[in-house]
């Protein structure tokens, strides 16, 4: 009898194994909440938040919110052209030297050309491998120490920064009017974009990611 229930679970188990491999893989990515940031006594920024929601085996963390501001979409669409020649990224929103975070117009076109481009880029399965990809949706480290960590030059790897960094969340963006803003801010877009300290070293668990969606695309 008890090897009646043990053969019994196993086929339980196998079925909830099948189910869960027939699941299609899904990346969904939210840009939203915009707030604005102070720099110092004189400058002030606005940063988005990024919801990722996956079951994609190229993703760690399955539930991650980070925020970032728009020259780090800047930073990122350079690196990813620099290890990708000949991938045609998308484009950015365009640059406005004077963004108001009370111009809805300008706030809603922004939020939603850096939505279109972030989907773009996640259903290319080459730039998947990419750590520095990863660190910018996942973790909250800066350019400079994304290029470090994925130069292999920090004392933790692409998956410790991951795990370690990323903040999990359920809050995920609603059809919600944005709430009016009784000031006025500037988004000073002309900074820079950090320069990089080399090409990234990828985490094993990228390559077999893009290995692995290679091969399925040729099924």
């Amino acid at each position: 009898m008890r090897g009646n229930e043990i053969v019994g679970a196993q086929t339980s188990w196998h079925r909830k194994m099948e189910d869960i491999f027939k699941k299609k893989e899904f990346v969904s990515v939210w840009v939203r909440d915009p707030r604005v940031q102070k720099e110092d006594s004189w400058h002030s920024f606005i940063d988005y938040e990024i919801c990722l929601h996956t079951n994609s085996m190229c993703f760690r963390k399955k539930t991650t919110c980070v925020r970032r501001r728009y020259k780090e979409f800047v930073w990122l669409r350079q690196r990813l052209q620099d290890n990708a020649l000949l991938i045609e990224l998308p484009d950015l929103p365009p640059k406005k030297p004077f963004f108001s975070l009370s111009n809805k117009q300008q706030l809603e076109e922004r939020i939603k050309g850096l939505q279109q481009f972030l989907e773009k880029i996640l259903q290319n399965t080459s730039l998947l491998s990419d750590s520095r990809l990863h660190l910018f949706l996942q973790s909250p480290l800066s350019p400079k120490n994304i290029e470090a960590c994925a130069s292999g030059q920090t004392k933790y790897s692409v998956a410790d920064a991951i795990q370690r960094y990323a903040c999990s969340s359920r809050r995920f963006p609603v059809e919600t009017e944005y709430e009016e803003q009784s000031k006025t801010y500037s988004d000073s877009d002309s900074e820079s974009s950090s320069s990089g300290l080399g090409h990234s070293s990828d985490d094993n668990t990228f390559q077999d990611c893009k290995t692995k969606l290679s091969e399925r695309e040729t099924v």
